[in-house]
């Protein structure tokens, strides 16, 4: 093992910590400054993740790699333990990724009130949390990452947020602290009552669940089930997240919408489905029906709304449904769905946030009833617009259709679990969710439509008629490249997300015949 591999996910996790630390150490007035080392550790922390991507062996990909693993709390047998593989890969570069990109568009962005210090150094103390989670493979130190990003959030939406930012930035904090409290509860449950009292992620999936009662099980993963379904958020679960976009900035949209809720997915995957399989098939068509609810009343929503933002929001629902609907097959090809969904979903919908924050800040409002002619004002700004909303929706050739139509094939054919719903067949259960998904993307169809009729097409009202719009600025074109091109290149390859993750996902799903 080279020295880079004992240091590369220690230095992907901590070095936002060095620089939010160093940022914290510069005088406010000097601006530039702030901005320069933000931007700069963000950008460092991705060459490390480039690193990353180069030296990691895609051959291998279902095993930990970049393992690190050292004693820690021995009181409670809990111990420094990092590692990837080719499921959390894809998140930590997705997470790596955005957060520079934030940065470059928040250089001329800032919103009131206007402290650049605070705003970077808390979207620095984010990406700690971020990264750490998903490179976390010891339950207590997940817990501690998947915390630290509950407080930069809350701050983000209460002091730079939207009129209602008390209310919105409350319910956020405590609907995921509730769910946290009873993950909490959980991890300790699978400490105290499994073969080994340990907190390793890798040493408890070893186990199965064995020596664990059946019905102990489904309570623990009862715990798990609700502090990651929250975060995600599913049905019914979600009423937190539209007020938290609504209000949130543009920058803690995109990142909540990119990032934080792939925190709730990827627990699923990383610790509720290996370290407690029996009760994982239990639950798992449950999970879909909750999944398929999601996707239509998400979209049902999504019809209903006046403000831009707030219908991109209620999408959040919808798309994550058809993250959970491929997780809750339980086979390595709806696992395979799941991780390429979260990364389409990440750059996709945190492209139309970042539109959405353009679009309201040129003209002072999100709301569609007033919008219009985008595409005459700022033509560049409303092509954007449509292309996001395109692949959004699922069209082929970009990377939204990916993260769906193979989550509505997965659940043709799921693992072969015992009981199905309500006395039904597993099999007749999940091909009538296979339905009930796919009517969802002809409902995403339409809102997107209706939204981009709305705002781009047409006149510009009378009330912008004489207003000079500023089309895309030279940070936005910065920013928002590098999502475009993603967004195109994994429609048209997807297999290069697909053969990283495919290892590890069948490797995960082997105790359930996926």
């Amino acid at each position: 093992m080279t020295l880079f591999d004992e240091w590369a996910l220690t230095l992907a996790v901590f070095l936002p910590l060095v620089g939010m630390a160093l940022v914290l150490l510069i005088p406010r007035g000097q601006e530039t400054a702030v901005k320069a080392v933000a931007l700069i550790t963000s950008l460092v922390t991705l060459g490390v993740g480039v690193g990353i991507l180069t030296q990691f062996n895609y051959g291998k990909a279902r095993a930990l790699q970049f393992s690190v693993n050292e004693s820690w709390i021995d009181v409670i047998n809990s111990r420094f333990h990092l590692g990837i593989d080719g499921i959390s890969l894809p998140l930590l570069i997705l997470s790596m990724l955005i957060v520079p990109l934030c940065i470059i568009y928040s250089w001329n962005h800032f919103p009131e009130p206007h402290n650049p210090k605070a705003f970077l150094a808390l979207i620095l103390l984010l990406e700690v949390g971020m990264n750490g989670t998903f490179v976390s493979q010891d339950l207590i130190l997940f817990f501690i990452f998947f915390e630290v990003v509950l407080l930069p959030m809350f701050f983000m939406i209460g002091v730079w947020g939207g009129p209602n930012r008390e209310y919105a930035s409350i319910k956020f904090f405590l609907f995921t602290l509730f769910g946290s409290a009873l993950m909490l509860v959980a991890f300790l449950a699978l400490f105290f009552t499994s073969k080994e009292a340990t907190f390793d992620m890798v040493r408890l999936a070893q186990f199965g669940g064995s020596g664990i009662d059946h019905t102990t099980q489904l309570l623990i993963f009862a715990g798990l089930f609700l502090g990651f379904a929250i975060k995600v958020p599913m049905f019914p679960f979600h009423t937190w997240l539209p007020d938290a976009h609504t209000e949130a900035p543009t920058v803690g949209s995109v990142l909540l919408a990119a990032v934080l809720l792939k925190l709730g997915t990827y627990g699923f995957i990383r610790i509720a489905l290996p370290i407690l399989p029996d009760a994982a098939e239990a639950w798992a068509p449950w999970i879909g029906l909750l999944a398929v609810i999601g996707i239509i009343y998400g979209a049902l929503c999504c019809l209903a709304q006046r403000d831009m933002k707030r219908l991109i929001a209620f999408s959040s629902v919808s798309h994550m449904g058809f993250v959970m609907l491929g997780i809750a097959t339980l086979t390595s090809f709806g696992i395979n769905a799941a991780v390429f969904g979260m990364v389409a979903h990440g750059l996709i919908t945190g492209m139309l946030f970042f539109v959405a924050g353009s679009v309201g800040e040129r003209y002072h409002t999100r709301e569609m009833g007033r919008l219009g002619g985008l595409l005459t004002q700022a033509p560049k700004l409303g092509w954007i617009l449509g292309f996001s909303a395109m692949a959004s929706l699922g069209l082929p050739g970009l990377a939204g259709f990916w993260g769906e139509f193979p989550a509505i094939l997965a659940a043709y054919e799921p693992a072969n679990l015992a009981n199905g719903l309500f006395g039904t067949s597993n099999l007749v259960t999940f091909r009538s969710f296979m339905i009930v998904a796919a009517i969802g993307t002809v409902l995403a169809a339409g809102y997107l439509l209706w939204m981009l009729q709305r705002v781009a097409f047409g006149k510009p009202k009378p009330e912008f008629e004489a207003t000079h719009i500023h089309d895309v600025h030279a940070s936005e074109w910065i920013a928002w490249t590098p999502i475009l091109v993603l967004i195109v290149v994994l429609g048209i390859f997807p297999g290069l997300l697909f053969s990283i993750t495919d290892g590890a996902a069948s490797s995960l799903t082997k105790v359930f015949g996926g």
